[in-house]
Formats: structure tokens, C-alpha cells, sequence
């Protein structure tokens, strides 16, 4: 989902009524990023506090790619690690993840391994379908283990879009809320849920309703489904004791857009890339009776300060023996203070920008490769931006193109090299750029090796279904990361 994907947020036809009225009771975060311009990794950030290139959620295969957690994929969120839900655990918290995992989807990565106690949804994105020879359908879990597999046991019809999946995450999240609630249980809800990506999905209720086509359905039935999860809460009369955040994982996928793919408002291309429309997401945090209502925050915010943030909230110190990229909003959202801090935008293994203050400086450049460009794959459709949007891997660590995202949010107009703006911004810049290079560990990768003898042949559970699958001999290969 992109920035300009909510009435809040400007998007023409306001159809996003129960998320708009959500910012209008508390408050509306309009600089929040993303750690990674790409699913997988950032979902790793938002559960470990931690860049992907620290946590293990990238590819040293080639320079600077999008790498995530396909079905072939070997690796997954390593043991070393500490997720969210492990320390939530140490307050008394119940944990369950709805919807979509993608931190690996091997027996060591499964969720419940890593501190959920509760899981319904799948390890990966609800591609298909497929023949159950060259490639296994996508397994659907209840906790430990698989009960069907999508476009078989869950429908998806790719014709007409429509797929009941969002009702029956909606249907478990209060189911969920409700029991916690009866035995007077903290919890932890991660509801990742994923109809806004390729293949789009709605349900019946919702179909053709949307002046936006199929993905506005999509939205129009995301945007419902929080709307009635937040009513929840209040009949429940837990609402001033919840503490819930909006955000996507990644900017709008304007590869499939307008059809299958969302709006990013004015800012640069989308999904994929490390420009504004990459990286910058829609965000709105509500906890009646504590956030103040209507509010707008310009804080630079990340995911990755879910973590640290939820820590707080539950009582808990961020662990000590590790880096921790994620700060403590709180202060931003219940008091409405500015805490100084840069947003670093990493592609793969390298730091492509960073922001400071309103100033982004581009380190590298690249929106995708002339080959794969040519073959009609376009991360920025309709938005060439001459020397910026390259399809060559640009270095420009020497002379960093500098954009002042206020006067600029577009990344139209690089500031002059020579100009007294650039020299100070830039002197500010390196610095902390400096810093962050000196301290960077890089974790052991994870999304290098791909072997299709790995993939959803027979999770957990297949045997009780008749579903297993016949796994081919085991061929352990580099995988290859186009962009």
C-alpha cells in the first residue's frame, strides 16, 4: 500500500472512510518510512528493531538488490535474532500473527519458533496457482501446521478478484481480541494482511465497488475490516488500554499499477526503489484517551521503531547486546516532541540515501536495469527524472544528489553542488553518515542460496490432509535478484 492510498493522506476519491476517522482520532504520521523497499526485509526490521542488513534480510549475490523470501528461498529469520513477540513474552503478552509471514519458511523459521504463540496465514505471498509439480501451492497454517493450501482449500479467483481471505483475517483477529480480552490477557496482534498485492483481492461485499477498480475493492475492504476491529476494542471497553498502528510494508507497486497497484501521492516511483515512493508510508497511530486527537506528527519515523515503541509500551528495555536501529516514539506521539534522528534507505547491501532533517542525499541511484527495463518492467511509470532515475547503478559518494524534501517531495530538483545549502547540508550529512558506516556489522546473509527441493512440498500437517508432495532432489543454487 503507498502514501497516497487514504483519504487521509489525499487520495481523490476518500474511500477509506473507517482509516481516515482513525488519523482524525489520533494522529497522523506523514515523514514514516519503511526499512527496505521490499516485503520480506522490512518485516524482518519491524520485528527485530533492525536494519535488514544487520538482521540478515539481504543478498550479497550482487550489489545493491531486492532480495526476499520466495519459496525456493533456503534462509530465513536466523535463530540469533530477537523478535518483538519473544520479549513481549517476558511482560505476560499472548502473541498470534494473522496474514503474512515472509521471514522464511522452513521448520526453524516458523513463527511460533520465535515467540508468537498463535499463527493462522502462510509463510509466503499468495502466488499461484500452481501445478503441485514444477511447483507446490502455498499452505495456509493454523499454528503448528498447514490446513489447505491457497487456490485449492483458499480461493482466489484470478479473474474476477475475488477471494474471501480478508473476512476470514478480520473473523480471527476479534475472535482473537475477544478471548484475550475475557481472560483479562495483555496481547500482541500482528495482522499482515496482504490483498493490496499482485494478485489483488476482494470479497464478493466488495467487489466493483471502488471508483479505483479491483485494488481500490481491496483497500475499500482493508479499510472496513480496521474500522470494525477498532469498534471491537471500544465495545469491548479496551480501546484506552490499546495501543494500535497502521502501516504498510513497502511503497505502492507501481509496476502493476493502476490496476494491481496503489498511489503513492507526489512523491518518486514505488515498490522496489529506495526513491520517496519506495520507502515512505502511510502511518497512523491511536490509543484513545492518551493520543491526543487530530493530531500530525512530522517525525521521521521507521517500522523499526514498532519494536522499540512496543517495548516501551509493555515496560520493557530494547535488548543491550545488540544494535537496535528502532527509537521509542512515544515521546513523539504523546507529547508531540521531534526527536532528531536520520532515516537510512538501504537497497540489498548497500546504503543507497540517507535523510536528515528535510535534505535527502542520494549515495547511489537506480530504479532498475535497461534489460529488465526493456522488457517492460518499470518502477517509475510516467516519471523520468533525467540523472536521477537512472537504469545504470550510479555511484555518487563523492558528490551526493541533494534533495530538500519540503520545498521538493517529488526528488525533481537536485540542489546546485555549488551552492552554500548543498555545503552545509552536506557537512551536517557525512557526519552522521560517518557514524553509521563506523558502527555497521553486517549480519550473515540470509537470501542467497535458493534450492527448489526447499519449497511448501509437505509442510506440517500435509500428512493428516493427503496433501504432501513429492520434494525433487536437493540442487542448492545462487539465486539471482534481477533488481
Amino acid at each position: 500500500m503507498g502514501w497516497g492510498d487514504l483519504g487521509a493522506f489525499g487520495e481523490p476519491s476518500k474511500e477509506t472512510p473507517n482509516l481516515d476517522q482513525m488519523a482524525s482520532e489520533g494522529m497522523l504520521f506523514l515523514d514514516f518510512y519503511t526499512a527496505n523497499p521490499l516485503c520480506s526485509p522490512s518485516r524482518a526490521a519491524l520485528l527485530t528493531g533492525r536494519l535488514p542488513v544487520r538482521n540478515g534480510f539481504y543478498t550479497t549475490n550482487a550489489h545493491a538488490r531486492n532480495a526476499y523470501t520466495p519459496q525456493d528461498i533456503v534462509g530465513g529469520i536466523p535463530d540469533s535474532e530477537l523478535l518483538l513477540p519473544e520479549l513481549l513474552k517476558k511482560a505476560g503478552y499472548i502473541n498470534k500473527i494473522i496474514g503474512k509471514w515472509h521471514l522464511g519458511h522452513r521448520p526453524q523459521f516458523h513463527p511460533l519458533k520465535h515467540g508468537f504463540d498463535e499463527w493462522f496465514g502462510s509463510p509466503n505471498c499468495h502466488f499461484g496457482p500452481f501445478d503441485n509439480r514444477a511447483l507446490p501451492n502455498i499452505p495456509v497454517y493454523r499454528d503448528w501446521e498447514m490446513i489447505g493450501r491457497y487456490y485449492e482449500d483458499f480461493k482466489i479467483d484470478l479473474k474476477t478478484g475475488e477471494a474471501n481471505l480478508t473476512q476470514i483475517y478480520l473473523q480471527e483477529a476479534l475472535d482473537f481480541i475477544s478471548k484475550q480480552q475475557a481472560s483479562q490477557q495483555p496481547f500482541f496482534l500482528y495482522w499482515a494482511i496482504d490483498a493490496t498485492h499482485a494478485p489483488v483481492y476482494a470479497s464478493k461485499h466488495f467487489l466493483g465497488t471502488s471508483q479505483r477498480g479491483l485494488y481500490g475493492d481491496a483497500v475499500r475492504e482493508i479499510d472496513d475490516s480496521v474500522g470494525k476491529i477498532l469498534k471491537h476494542l471500544q465495545k469491548l471497553g479496551i480501546s484506552e488500554n490499546t495501543f494500535v498502528f497502521f502501516t504498510s510494508d513497502n511503497g505502492a507497486a507501481l509496476i502493476s499499477a493502476p490496476k494491481q497497484g496503489g498511489s503513492n501521492g507526489r512523491f518518486l516511483c514505488g515498490k522496489q526503489t529506495t526513491f520517496e515512493g519506495g520507502m515512505r508510508e502511510p502511518a497512523i497511530a491511536w490509543w484513545p484517551g492518551h493520543i491526543p486527537a487530530g493530531g500530525v506528527s512530522h517525525q521521521l519515523g521507521n517500522v523499526m521503531d514498532l519494536f522499540t515503541t512496543s517495548l516501551s509500551l509493555a515496560g520493557l528495555q530494547p535488548p543491550r547486546d545488540r544494535q537496535i536501529d528502532g527509537i521509542d516514539l512515544l515521546p513523539a506521539i504523546l507529547q508531540g516532541k521531534l526527536i532528531d534522528r536520520p532515516i537510512f534507505y538501504y537497497r540489498g547491501n548497500e546504503m543507497m540515501a540517507v535523510r536528515v532533517g528535510l535534505y535527502k542525499a542520494h549515495y547511489w541511484t537506480w530504479s532498475n536495469s535497461w534489460e529488465e527495463y526493456s522488457k517492460g518492467i518499470d518502477f517509475c511509470p510516467g516519471q523520468n527524472v533525467s540523472g536521477v532515475t537512472t537504469h545504470t547503478q550510479e555511484e555518487h559518494t563523492t558528490l551526493p544528489l541533494l534533495f530538500h524534501l519540503g520545498r521538493d517531495p517529488g526528488e525533481k530538483y537536485p540542489l546546485s553542488f555549488a551552492s552554500d545549502e548543498y555545503q552545509r547540508a552536506m557537512e551536517q550529512i557525512s557526519v552522521v553518515v560517518q557514524q553509521h558506516k563506523v558502527t555497521m556489522v553486517p549480519g550473515e546473509p540470509q537470501l542467497n542460496v535458493c534450492d527448489k527441493a526447499v519449497m511448501n512440498w509437505s509442510p506440517p500437517g500435509c500428512e493428516k490432509l493427503g496433501k504432501c508432495l513429492k520434494p525433487p532432489k536437493s540442487d542448492p543454487k545462487k539465486c539471482f535478484w534481477p533488481h
